[in-house]
C-alpha cells in the first residue's frame, strides 16, 4: 500500500552533470561533460558484456559509470539521499550507519533515528531471492553484493518507509499533489562499501529482478515505469521518472515492441531488425539493450560500418578527427550558423524494430553530439570483443518518452519534447 497517490507518481530524474546534482562541476563545459560521458559509456559497455557469466546466468553490472540520480527520503523522520538510478541492477541499497560518515555531498542513513526501520529475516522470501544472501547470528538476512569492477556493498537486508517527492510541485500532506509514502520497502542497509571509486548514497535498481524497486511497487502500481530525457544542451532542464499509470506513453507516433528477456537476462532489450537512412536499408537482426546509463549507442559492425559510410556520403561538410579516437565520424560545425547547417545536412537514422514492424527515428541530435567546441561526432561506437553487447544509449533516447511495462512485456518509445514535458522546480542556493 502506498499513501498520498492515485494514478501513480513521478519523481525528478537528475543527470549527474545537472546544476541540481550534488556532483555538478560548474567549471566544466557542456562539451567536456559529453566527452567524459562517452568515456564512461565505453566502461559501462564493457561491464554489461562481462555481466554475462556461466551458461546464461547474470552477475550485476558495474554501477560506477552512472548518469542519472533520484532523491529518496528514507525512514521516519525521513533522511534525504541521492541514489544512482540503474535499469541494469536489481537491488536497492543505501549507505547506513555504523558505516563511517560519508564525504560530502553524500549522506549516511542512521537506522536508530527512524521509528519505521526493521530487519528482514533470513528465512523470508525476500532474503531467499537475493543473490549472495546468508544468515547472521541473529537470523537476520545479510548480503554481500559484488559488481563486475570489484565494487562491493554489504550489510543487512532491511525494511523501511520510503517517501518519494512527487513532481512537479509535490509536498508533504498537501491535497493536490502529495508526496508518496511507500511503507515496507526492502533495501540493503549497506554498512560496508569497498573499491568504490565514486561518491554515492546508494543505488536504486530498476531491473526486472525480484528485489528491484519496480518489482516492489508492482502490487500497488503495476510493474511499469517510464522516463523522458531532455537534451544534454538543456543543462537546467530536469526530467521525470514515472511509475504506475503515469508511465503510460501517450504521445503520437509511438513504437511498441516486445521486451526481449532471455533466461537470466537482467536488462531491458528489444530486437533490432535493420537501420534505414533515406532509401538505403541495412539489415542485421540483433538484440539491443535500452540503457539510460550508457551515453553512446553501440552497434555491431555489420550495421555501424554501412551507417558511417552512408552518412559520410550524404553529409557534405568538413570532417575532423575524433577526440581521443573514441568515435567513428566527426565534423566541424562552428558557431550557431555552423551548427544550424550541420543539423540541416544530417539525415534521419531510422531503427526498424522486429516483430510489430514499428520504427524509432533518430533525429540529428539523437545521432550526433558536440564533444568539443565546434566538433560534432556520431554518438555511436562498434560492438567489440571487449564490448560484445549492442546498446541504445541515452543520447539516442533524448527527447523520447520511453516506457517499460513488465506486466505486458513491452517497451514503448515515442518522440517528445522532454524539456517542456516537465516543469522543473527552481534551483535554490
Amino acid at each position: 500500500m502506498a499513501y498520498g497517490v492515485g494514478d501513480g507518481f513521478s519523481v525528478e530524474l537528475i543527470h549527474r552533470d545537472s546544476v541540481k546534482s550534488p556532483y555538478h562541476e560548474p567549471s566544466l563545459s557542456v562539451q567536456v561533460r559529453v566527452l567524459a560521458a562517452a568515456r564512461r559509456s565505453t566502461a559501462r559497455a564493457a561491464a554489461l558484456a562481462l555481466s554475462y557469466v556461466g551458461s546464461g546466468a547474470v552477475s550485476e553490472v558495474v554501477s560506477r559509470p552512472f548518469e542519472y540520480l533520484m532523491a529518496v527520503n528514507v525512514g521516519t523522520p525521513p533522511t534525504r539521499m541521492f541514489a544512482i538510478v540503474d535499469t541494469a541492477s536489481s537491488l536497492v541499497w543505501l549507505n547506513c550507519k555504523p558505516q563511517a560518515a560519508a564525504a560530502p555531498p553524500s549522506f549516511v542513513f542512521d537506522p536508530s533515528s527512524s521509528s519505521t526501520f526493521g530487519r528482514v529475516s533470513c528465512n523470508s522470501d525476500a532474503c531467499h531471492a537475493l543473490r549472495g544472501a546468508s544468515c547472521d547470528a541473529s537470523s537476520n538476512c545479510q548480503y554481500a553484493y559484488d559488481y563486475i569492477d570489484g565494487t562491493k556493498s554489504s550489510g543487512l537486508l532491511s525494511i523501511e518507509t520510503f517517501t518519494f517527492e512527487s513532481v512537479p510541485g509535490g509536498c508533504y500532506g498537501c491535497r493536490d499533489n502529495p508526496n508518496v509514502l511507500v511503507p515496507n520497502v526492502n533495501f540493503g542497509c549497506s554498512t560496508s562499501t569497498t573499491n568504490l571509486s565514486f561518491v554515492t548514497d546508494g543505488v536504486v535498481g530498476l531491473s526486472a529482478g525480484k528485489g528491484s524497486l519496480i518489482a516492489q511497487l508492482g502490487a500497488t502500481f503495476g510493474r511499469r515505469f517510464s522516463y523522458c530525457l531532455p537534451p544534454y544542451s538543456s543543462k537546467n532542464a530536469s526530467s521525470s521518472l514515472n511509475f504506475g499509470a503515469r508511465a503510460t506513453v501517450t504521445e503520437p507516433g509511438a513504437a511498441i515492441t516486445p521486451m526481449i528477456r532471455p533466461h537470466g537476462y537482467a536488462y531491458y532489450a528489444v530486437e533490432l531488425e535493420s537501420v534505414r537512412i533515406g532509401n538505403a536499408t541495412f539489415q542485421h537482426l540483433s538484440n539491443i539493450i535500452i540503457d539510460s546509463g550508457s551515453t553512446l549507442t553501440f552497434l555491431h559492425k555489420e550495421l555501424l560500418d554501412p551507417i558511417v559510410a552512408e552518412l559520410t556520403r550524404r553529409i557534405a561538410l568538413p570532417r575532423v578527427p575524433s577526440p581521443e579516437k573514441l568515435l567513428p565520424l566527426c565534423y566541424r560545425a562552428r558557431g550557431a550558423t555552423g551548427k544550424y547547417w550541420f543539423h540541416k545536412a544530417v539525415p534521419d537514422v531510422t531503427l526498424q524494430l522486429a516483430v510489430f514492424g514499428q520504427a524509432v527515428t533518430l533525429k540529428p541530435e539523437n545521432a550526433f553530439a558536440e564533444v568539443q567546441e565546434g566538433t560534432m561526432c556520431l554518438a555511436m561506437a562498434p560492438v567489440t570483443d571487449e564490448r560484445p553487447v549492442a546498446t541504445l544509449g541515452n543520447i539516442a533516447q533524448q527527447n523520447m518518452h520511453v516506457g517499460y511495462d513488465l506486466d505486458k512485456g513491452t517497451v514503448t518509445i515515442a518522440p517528445a519534447d522532454c524539456a517542456r514535458s516537465y516543469n522543473s522546480p527552481p534551483v535554490h542556493g
